[in-house]
């Protein structure tokens, strides 16, 4: 056999190797190794890619065969002993659907139900020992703690494929000269192993190797890239190489998934006759704006019809997917992390982290489109990938698909801080402004600063949503930072740095001067999102002539339309078009009035207190927006009214009670209580617009603004009103809701 100078085993050969106590000489243990009580018999294990050492998919040995655990039923409780049986003090979290790549063998245990407490996971209940109906697409995971336990010995356990494992990868361009605009899109491929950064042997270097680390760094494609250029300034500078051999197919999500060749500490010869491997990487054009690139030429594209919905970061959220003109839920049945990729590919951002289910990313509402989702990874559109369309019996928007994809680095979190706060999630804002040579930190001015505004800052920190955006930052201490830099901030609330909003430029300008009047935000990872029932609005509108001498309380909370003051009280009626409201709380926090209760206002005449000056907007619009009539609600009892099946009710208005609303529950208003209307008495018939608002000042941050608009088509006759076509803002198609504009009131005299 001709001899060779690197190792070419392929990384399952390292499994074999690791799992073989004969190779590489390794010695047999003498004794048998330590077992905890309960566990006599049974060897865990930690294996998969990609992960840190302290996670991975669960594998356990019993009666001398490797096998793993199914998804089903997992909770955290069940990674809390898997962990501790692996010499870790506790979970962080578990990973479902084989995010660590599907296992082999037996599926040992099924339906596993712990309480956390258990010293083995003998003790915990299940289907029985190798009894289940799942498959190694469905291997559960756990991420441990990265702390060991106390004398605990490790002999039990077994880490596979971890002593030769690509952590990262990053480009390094081949002249680092000056600064360079962010993301790095073209360079020298390098990953991190276990002793450091090592380069790549180019030798077999293909177009598909740059497919998968372009998705890993988080661009959608590749690009041909002038390999001679390279070569030549190769033979000036000396090189690491660590990784040979690589042969991706192109669909994976992560380099360690594709068959790899590791050098070895005394390979001596390493790359003859090649050179570094070079990748160049096509951003979107979202972040190649930020790099100072040409954006891509390319065909103007249609609306797409895939979207991210609720996410706390770029790049992250509930899967939804468009279909004859109406936005749905993908189910999380067969949902793996190649459908996730092309998701993720689909809106320009890299391959996908991480596939989830579950409603990871909070629960939608209305149609399911697509269940069982297979994609191959090359697919252009999710829609490409073999599906099946659903019932309304097969789902649940508990099943709700999710995805966290691989993002560029812009640097943008290193041109912001906080300070002066209790925890790394809140304080005073500051920036930093200048150019090189010159670059300072400074304050942001308070006036105006928002919601929006918060939102931004909080995703550039990569804290995710905003709980508060504050206009005074009197109790935390601003240090030695006391100049204000930035004023006039003007957010939409998407942008991904502040940078992106408006402002006033090198004309720093405020009302209020002094440190303790600028910026601050408290930060959160979860936020409340309210949704309106457009069907219930459809289902219950109707119209109602009031007599004036019972509307004096709806007068006096502003109910009514500006000619009703002129109106001869208590005599004559005023003409309401009146219906329910029921508003869902779809987040992940709940939703909770700004003002605290000590500054709530006691309101004699209903017997209440309103905990928000403005909860909600009703208007009358005409075909080009104008407004004809229009009503507002104090949120005089934000409480759960019902809930789903498994939330218990936290908030009630009565005896001074907390109000908000518990995620998985909602408030319902009646149309028969004041102020559930819009007064029309003075609205000539014709076709309109009814639109209902939810938060409209933005005072509460929510994940997802856009869907607290509702809309319906009206018809009024000046007797009869006819409302349908109700839906949320953002659940139409762009073009369908341009022709529900065009044409209101025209499409359907029925409710629908």
């Amino acid at each position: 056999m001709r001899p060779v100078s690197v190792w070419q085993w392929s990384l399952w050969g390292l499994l074999q190797c690791l799992l073989c106590s004969s190779c590489l000489g390794s010695p047999s243990p003498s004794t048998a190794p330590e077992k905890r009580a309960g566990s006599q018999g049974l060897r865990f294990r930690l294996a998969g890619f990609p992960r840190k050492p302290f996670e991975g998919r669960v594998e356990i040995q019993r009666a001398g065969e490797w096998g793993t655990i199914c998804d089903d039923d997992f909770t955290l409780q069940a990674a809390h002993v898997l962990c501790r049986e692996l010499g870790f003090t506790e979970a962080t979290g578990w990973t479902h659907s084989a995010k660590y790549g599907p296992g082999t063998g037996r599926i040992w245990l099924d339906n596993l139900s712990c309480s956390g407490t258990e010293e083995s996971v003998t003790e915990c209940a299940s289907r029985g020992w190798g009894n289940s109906d799942c498959t190694h697409d469905e291997d559960a995971g756990v991420i441990c703690k990265d702390e060991r336990l106390p004398g605990f010995s490790d002999s039990n356990v077994i880490e596979v494929e971890h002593h030769l494992q690509v952590e990262e990868v990053r480009l390094r361009p081949a002249v680092e000269r000056g600064r360079r605009p962010l993301p790095v899109t073209e360079g020298l491929v390098e990953v991190r192993l276990p002793d450091g950064w090592s380069q790549v042997c180019d030798k077999g270097w293909s177009a598909h190797n740059s497919h998968v680390v372009c998705g890993m760094l988080g661009f959608p494609s590749e690009k041909r890239v002038n390999v001679a250029f390279y070569r030549l300034l190769a033979q000036r500078q000396q090189h690491s190489f660590g990784l040979r051999g690589v042969a991706c197919v192109g669909t994976e999500a992560h380099l360690s998934l594709c068959s790899l060749e590791f050098y070895r500490a005394n390979d001596t010869t390493r790359c003859p006759g090649g050179g570094p491997a070079v990748v160049s990487c096509v951003p979107s054009p979202l972040y190649a704006a930020s790099s100072g690139q040409k954006k891509q030429q390319s065909k103007p594209q249609g609306e797409a019809r895939v979207r991210l919905k609720g996410g706390a970061h770029p790049g992250e959220g509930r899967v939804e997917v468009l279909k004859a003109g109406t936005w749905g839920t993908v189910c999380d049945r067969k949902w793996d992390l190649q459908a996730a990729s092309v998701v993720c590919r689909e809106l320009g951002f890299g391959s996908a982290r991480e596939a989830l289910s579950g409603a990871r990313m909070g629960q939608g509402m209305g149609a399911i489109h697509l269940s069982e989702v297979r994609c191959s990874g090359q697919e252009p559109s999710l829609w490409k990938c073999p599906h099946r369309n659903i019932t309304a019996e097969d789902c649940s928007h508990s099943q709700d698909a999710g995805v966290r994809c691989n993002l560029p680095y812009t640097g943008v979190e290193t041109k912001i801080r906080l300070s002066g706060g209790r925890s790394r999630h809140e304080g005073r804002v500051e920036v930093l402004t200048g150019g090189p040579g010159s670059l300072r930190w400074g304050l942001i001015c308070g006036d105006d600063w928002g919601t929006l505004e918060a939102m931004v800052a909080c995703r550039q920190l990569g804290l995710g949503y905003a709980n508060h955006g504050l206009q005074e930052t009197w109790y935390w201490d601003s240090g030695n930072i006391t100049e204000v830099v930035m004023s006039g901030v003007h957010c939409t609330g998407t942008e991904l740095s502040l940078d992106q909003c408006a402002n006033h430029g090198t004309h720093v300008a405020c009302k209020r001067t002094g440190s303790h009047f600028t910026a601050g935000v408290i930060c959160s990872e979860t936020a409340s999102d309210l949704l309106l029932h457009s069907a219930l609005v459809q289902e219950t509108a109707y119209i109602e002539d009031r007599p004036l001498h019972m509307l004096y309380c709806a007068a006096e909370e502003n109910c009514l339309a500006s000619s009703a003051r002129s109106a001869n009280w208590p005599y004559g009626h005023r003409r309401l078009l009146r219906f329910s409201s029921q508003i869902h709380n779809l987040g992940r926090a709940d939703f909770r009035p700004k003002a605290g209760r000590h500054s709530w206002v006691w309101h004699e005449c209903h017997g209440h207190y309103h905990s928000m000056d403005i909860f909600t907007h009703y208007d009358i619009l005409t075909p080009n927006g104008t407004k004809v009539a229009e009503g507002h609600k104090a949120s005089f009892c934000l409480e759960d009214t019902e809930c789903q099946e498994d939330v218990s009710k936290r908030y009630e208005c009565a005896n001074f009670g907390e109000q908000g609303i518990t995620v998985g529950c909602w408030d319902l208003y009646r149309h028969d209580i004041d102020c559930q209307w819009i007064d029309i008495t003075d609205v000539k018939p014709g076709n309109y617009i009814l639109q209902v608002v939810i938060n409209p000042n933005f005072e509460v941050a929510e994940s997802d603004f856009t869907n607290n608009a509702m809309k319906c088509n009206c018809k009024y006759d000046g007797h009869r009103i006819w409302v349908h076509n109700c839906h949320i803002g953002d659940a139409f198609s762009e073009e369908a809701n341009r022709r529900f504009e065009r044409y209101p009131g025209q499409t359907s005299n029925q409710i629908i």
